[in-house]
C-alpha cells in the first residue's frame, strides 16, 4: 500500500510531467504568444504555476521561497515585486512575463524538487495540521497541497492547450 507522501509525490511528478510537455522544443516567441488578444501565454502559465508552487510549499514548510532564496527573482527579471506570483495579474503584467522554455523549467525542477523533498518528511498525522485559517473551514496541510497539484495541472493544461494551437 502506498503512503500519503508517496501518492502526493507521485501527483507532483504528474505535474512536471505537464509542465515539461508543454515547454519542450518551444521558442520564446511562441512562449510568449496569445491565441487570442487577452489570453495567458504559457510563459505566464508555467511561471505562475511554479510561483505559487513556490509560494504554498514555501509557506507550510516554514521556509523562505526559492524563487528569493536561490536567486530566481534575478534570472526573470521580472517588472513585478518579488512576492508576486501572478493572482490579479492584468493583461499588461500576463504579457510582461517572457522567458525562456530552459528557464521555466530550471525553475520549475528546483521548486518540484523542493515540494517532493518536503513531502518526503511528512507523515500521515501532518497532514490534519491547520495551515490557513482566513478559510470557512480552516486550510489543513492535505487540502494546502491538494489544492496546489489541481491548481498546477489545470494551467499545465492550458498551456498544453495553447501549445496545441501555436504548432499546428
Amino acid at each position: 500500500m502506498a503512503t500519503t507522501a508517496e501518492i502526493l509525490t507521485d501527483a507532483f511528478e504528474r505535474v512536471q510531467h505537464a509542465v515539461h510537455g508543454a515547454l519542450d522544443g518551444l521558442t520564446d516567441d511562441q512562449l510568449a504568444a496569445r491565441i487570442t488578444p487577452d489570453a495567458n501565454t504559457i510563459a505566464w502559465l508555467v511561471w505562475h504555476l511554479t510561483r505559487i508552487q513556490d509560494d504554498h510549499v514555501a509557506d507550510v514548510a516554514g521556509t523562505e521561497q526559492l524563487y528569493t532564496a536561490r536567486g530566481w527573482n534575478a534570472k526573470f527579471a521580472l517588472p513585478f515585486d518579488d512576492d508576486a506570483t501572478g493572482y490579479g495579474f492584468t493583461t499588461a503584467d500576463v504579457g510582461a512575463v517572457r522567458a525562456s522554455a530552459s528557464l521555466l523549467k530550471d525553475y520549475y525542477d528546483a521548486v518540484h524538487a523542493n515540494t517532493v523533498g518536503y513531502i518526503a518528511t511528512l507523515r500521515d498525522a501532518d497532514l490534519d495540521r491547520i495551515v490557513d485559517t482566513s478559510w470557512d473551514p480552516p486550510v489543513t496541510l492535505a487540502v494546502r497541497l491538494v489544492s496546489v497539484v489541481e491548481d498546477d495541472l489545470q494551467h499545465a493544461g492550458q498551456a498544453a492547450y495553447a501549445r496545441g494551437i501555436l504548432t499546428t
